[in-house]
């Protein structure tokens, strides 16, 4: 008799078969053998329960697609250090096997035992020397690994700090002197090559003179920075010039352990990756040096008013003592500063014979502390400078084909053409007359605009009065196109005449003019064409005016300008052709923009130009009829390279013998209404601008080869853009306001 197992499923490869025993116990007569491999249980049993191996697998199927929780599990794949030691696991058994054998007697030896058996007193525990030269190359070992791997995991930060790689535009006077600059902060990179030996000396030997052999770490320095923050609780002192370049441009300036050993990792990276001079280039150009600078090349001009490549090694000296502490040694702050700075310059040029790089008799030579600057040049006032700067700015982007964003990345160097005794002399004239008229009729002069600018006959504007302060005034006065040119305009509608000709009828030919030619110049004169009188869309005949009414009958165009006829003009322009005197009037300078509508009122000045146009085209007849565009930027660098800029155009705007007949009648314009204000023989030449309605007064005119335009207006910017009448700001015919500013600031005329 056999006992019935109850079907069960086949076991998997790793689980183990048990035998279930039915309750009551085994059977009587069933003998269950020591060694069966079957445990009495033989494959005809399976085979008569009616299991075999297929139903026993579709059964197992079966059951575990109706529950998939016992399905079987993937073993986990190992991971790649399991993987590396198991494969390298007998390779290093083989070689460390041997040596752990042989050192094992010496470690156990070394182990420390305390208290130690054999001693007594307190000599039971002190270590063996044995145990303390194990301890020490343990420890050595220990670190040395430490060191391996940080220096291993630390990378050189893709970004730098933000701060560190801004720079401002600085702008410079026509003489080369530094005018202002704009930007968030005052640095300017300079190529290691542009900066004086001298000047790179002086820094070594103040901070770092081993910079050139030293692996960008001092071990030295940062052991005895250790011990200052074990005992005094700072990190002060040990910093090479590659550490400091590191924690000036990626890290920040926090007193910490933990930042000054990610400073020395980096540095150590640093010094492998870059040269020396790249380092030392970098910091020069990114360090602190007080006065809102950044950068030699900054400090240089915030305390000296000049560039590196000027500085001498006494200059230099003191600069680099900035580097310590600017806060500590700016001379300017207080005596004890003062003191400070002098000791640490003399130091420093001490230190520089010490390691050779300055001879004992170039140091005799300096003696005396070079005294910086009382404050920073380099700030922008707010006043006229802004206006300046606003010129050459766009003047820049424009020539130099430089985008906004380029721009305002800093880093350019703009060397302007104005000049800085004409600008003082201008906007002081301008300030004395918006001064005085506050005084004489304070009511209107809330309302009055004074605007003015110098141009040389090549283009050059040499100063301009923008308004009384950029910073509550943005637009330019100098720049606007605001107000009309009144008779001011008339030299361009002779020039025409005098360039065209004149044509009486449709269809016949040009015929010359010449400056004694005659036309009518009395008040009310109708104004004629080719077919009869001019009607306006009124249906009224067009008439022209003279300024008081005054007539003047016959008179030649020379004789006209220089009076300040408005009649003869008048007809001129339409003799000529309105088109010609628009054409004149464009070469010579004015913006077609600006130019009047194409009626008779165009030769008596309906333009709408500004001082600076103006200016520039009274320039065009003082330079024998050749026109060369305003300009305000002479050359431009950034970071010291040269950047190309288009030369200003020049074109040939009227004959010479034209150009020199206008200035002739203004020279004549000029000593008629003020026949004592220049010497005999000066070059001096001018016209005042008057308009029909009493809404701008100007005066231009030419000396010494710069032409000078000014006009006064009244506009209430609250209300709205329209002129208003001046109410005596312009001043009287042989008092005027305009030519009052032109004298002073052209002045002297001789």
């Amino acid at each position: 008799m056999q006992l019935k197992v109850p079907a069960q499923p086949k076991a998997a490869a790793d689980e183990t078969m048990q035998l279930r025993i039915p309750e009551g116990g085994i059977p009587a007569g069933f003998d269950i053998s020591a060694d069966s491999g079957n445990s009495g249980i033989s494959e005809q049993s399976d085979t008569a329960s009616g299991i075999s191996e297929e139903s026993d697998t579709a059964s197992d199927i079966s059951r575990t697609s109706r529950n998939p929780s016992r399905r079987r599990r993937k073993a986990p794949r190992p991971s790649p250090a399991a993987r590396l030691t198991a494969a390298l696991g007998p390779r290093l058994a083989l070689v460390l096997g041997p040596l752990a054998a042989r050192l094992g007697p010496y470690v156990r030896r070394m182990r420390p035992q305390y208290p130690r058996p054999g001693r007594t007193g307190w000599r039971r525990w002190v270590p063996s020397w044995r145990q303390t030269v194990g301890g020490f190359l343990a420890s050595l070992g220990l670190s040395t690994l430490f060191l391996v791997v940080a220096y291993a995991a630390t990378d050189i930060p893709d970004n730098l700090n933000t701060y560190a790689t801004q720079q401002d535009n600085v702008y410079f006077w026509a003489d080369g002197t530094p005018m202002a600059r704009t930007g968030w902060v005052q640095r300017q990179a300079m190529p290691l090559e542009d900066v004086p030996e001298d000047v790179r000396w002086a820094v070594l030997a103040a901070e770092n003179a081993s910079f050139y052999s030293d692996p960008g770490v001092s071990f030295t320095g940062i052991t005895r920075a250790l011990f200052r923050t074990l005992g005094a609780g700072d990190t002060q002192g040990g910093s090479t010039i590659t550490q400091q370049y590191v924690k000036n441009v990626y890290l920040n300036q926090d007193q910490t352990l933990s930042r000054k050993f990610t400073e020395a990792m980096i540095a150590l990276k640093l010094d492998n990756k870059m040269s020396k001079d790249e380092i030392l280039e970098s910091y020069l150009n990114t360090s602190w040096f007080g006065r809102g600078t950044y950068g030699i090349q900054r400090a240089a001009q915030a305390y000296y008013g000049k560039d590196v490549s000027e500085l001498n090694v006494s200059e230099a000296a003191f600069l680099a003592s900035l580097l310590k502490g600017a806060g500590l040694y700016d001379p300017t702050l207080s005596q004890a500063n003062h003191e400070r700075a002098v000791e640490r310059w003399s130091w420093i040029l001490d230190r520089m014979v010490a390691i050779g790089k300055l001879s004992p008799q170039e140091r005799a030579k300096y003696r005396t502390f070079p005294a910086p600057l009382k404050s920073n040049p380099l700030y922008d006032t707010g006043e006229q400078s802004d206006y300046l700067v606003e010129l050459a700015a766009q003047y820049t982007k424009k020539t130099a084909r430089i985008s906004d964003k380029e721009f305002d990345l800093g880093g350019y160097q703009i060397y302007t053409t104005f000049d800085k005794k004409r600008e003082a002399q201008l906007t002081d004239a301008v300030t004395k007359a918006r001064e005085q008229a506050k005084k004489d009729n304070p009511k209107a002069a809330k309302a009055a605009h004074f605007g003015a600018a110098s141009i040389a006959t090549d283009g050059r504007i040499l100063a301009v009065y923008g308004g009384p302060d950029h910073r509550t005034q943005g637009y330019n006065e100098s720049n606007a196109t605001t107000v009309p040119a009144g008779s001011a305009f008339l030299p361009f509608v002779y020039a025409a005449g005098l360039e065209h000709g004149v044509r009486k009828t449709r269809d016949g030919d040009r015929t010359p003019v010449t400056g004694e030619s005659l036309y009518n110049g009395d008040d009310g004169v109708p104004v004629t064409t080719p077919e009869g009188p001019y009607w306006d869309r009124s249906g009224r005949k067009v008439a022209a005016r003279n300024d008081d009414g005054k007539s003047y009958g016959q008179i030649s165009l020379h004789q006209a300008l220089a009076l300040s006829v408005n009649t003869p003009f008048m007809q001129l322009g339409m003799d000529t052709g309105l088109d010609k005197v628009r054409a004149t009037a464009e070469a010579a300078g004015l913006l077609s923009s600006s130019i009047g509508a194409q009626v008779p009122t165009l030769s008596t000045g309906s333009s709408t130009p500004s001082a600076i146009r103006m200016a520039s085209g009274y320039a065009t007849f003082a330079a024998d009829g050749m026109h060369t565009e305003p300009y305000s930027v002479r050359r431009i660098t950034h970071n010291g390279h040269k950047v190309a800029l288009d030369a200003p155009p020049t074109r040939r705007a009227m004959g010479a013998d034209t150009a020199r007949e206008v200035q002739s009648a203004l020279t004549d314009a000029f000593l008629a209404a003020h026949p004592d204000a220049a010497p005999a023989g000066a070059e001096v030449a001018g016209k005042v601008g008057t308009t029909e309605d009493d809404t701008a007064a100007w005066y231009v005119g030419t000396a010494k080869k710069v032409a000078t335009a000014v006009v006064v207006y009244r506009i209430d910017l609250n209300k709205s853009l329209e002129p208003l009448p001046l109410q005596g700001l312009g001043g009287t015919g042989t008092d005027s306001v305009p030519y009052g500013i032109w004298s002073r600031a052209m002045s002297p005329l001789g």
